[in-house]
């Protein structure tokens, strides 16, 4: 069967509890957009991704969707999957793409996004997201993750990155996260960029 433009998907919650009652949304899922989700959950590889779109369910984060399946023309769908972004090893880190950092360690997580970061203190020049760009130099592609839609870039980070960092927290706009962050064991960065 040919592939068609959008699927008519049926969404609902995964989180729902034993008592709770989530509402099933009924959407008109452009099928990159479904295809995205198929791939996130199992790479971009066509015949998993037609087996997917056969049984006609799939689970992505706490969503379910749920269509009428098909089988889909082989090769048809190998093209559209083709289509889909994929990983780039050999594409450069760009500070002005990345959206989101991720402080991380043995037992901590920090995740700052862009916006959040990148708000300057009363009085202050610089902002905390530009002391963390100061320290992506380093970053080293990783893969294409399909759920956000961006690539990651890992940089470790050394003791000396590290104490900046922590000198640096006080420029965050949260004081309660700037606290945690100068405590905090972090040892690497990871970084997501738009494409």
């Amino acid at each position: 069967m040919a592939l068609p433009a959008t699927v008519r998907v049926k969404l609902s919650s995964e989180a729902a509890g034993y008592i709770a009652m989530t509402p099933v949304v009924v959407r008109e899922l452009p099928l990159t957009e479904l295809l995205e989700h198929a791939a996130a959950a199992l790479g971009p590889d066509p015949d998993r991704i037609g087996d997917i779109l056969k049984r006609g369910s799939l689970v992505s984060g706490a969503s379910r969707f749920r269509w009428e399946g098909w089988t889909p023309d082989a090769a048809e769908l190998a093209a559209a999957v083709a289509r889909l972004p994929h990983a780039e090893p050999d594409r450069p880190f760009s500070a002005a793409a990345c959206t989101q950092a991720t402080l991380t360690g043995p037992a901590a997580r920090v995740e700052l996004p862009r916006e959040f970061a990148a708000r300057r203190r009363f009085l202050r020049r610089r902002s905390f997201w530009d002391c963390l760009m100061a320290q992506a130099g380093p970053a080293v592609y990783v893969t294409y993750l399909y759920r956000e839609r961006a690539d990651l870039y890992r940089a470790a980070l050394d003791a000396d990155a590290i104490e900046m960092l922590r000198t640096a927290a006080p420029l965050l706009p949260h004081a309660a996260t700037a606290r945690y962050l100068q405590t905090a064991r972090i040892t690497t960065l990871d970084l997501l960029t738009s494409r």
